[in-house]
């Protein structure tokens, strides 16, 4: 149940970095690209995922998982509404670009930021 576990992680951080290096590259010009929608729903399944076997994995007593306590809960779901609103916001300026529209800079950095911002979320928050 690890290996799934491991693997689950390894497409959450590769969600991440489809949001994260497009964003990056683009920085002089900014916009949302096809993969940032594509990495924000990856991140979004993988989480909702990751939750589920961590929770079922800090029930078995010889699995290494640690319990999940009230401030991981709470960090969790902080984690998600900002997932959620990266998810929104990249939907949205797929679809001005797909329609050849500009896409404003506030949104696509939106997008990279938020993300960025869960990341730090992620590795920092204990």
């Amino acid at each position: 149940m690890t290996v799934v576990l491991n693997i689950v992680i390894f497409l959450h951080v590769v969600g991440a970095a489809m949001i994260v290096g497009p964003w990056i590259a683009n920085m002089k010009s900014p916009t949302v690209g096809p993969r940032q929608f594509d990495g924000a729903m990856t991140q979004l399944v993988t989480g909702i995922i990751l939750v589920g076997l961590v929770t079922v994995l800090s029930k078995q007593a010889d699995s290494g998982v640690e319990p999940l306590t009230t401030s991981l809960y709470i960090k969790l779901t902080v984690k998600f509404i900002i997932a959620v609103v990266v998810g929104a916001l990249a939907f949205v300026g797929n679809r001005r670009r797909k329609a050849g529209e500009t896409v404003s800079p506030g949104l696509a950095h939106g997008v990279g930021g938020l993300a960025l911002l869960n990341i730090a979320i992620a590795t920092i928050w204990q």
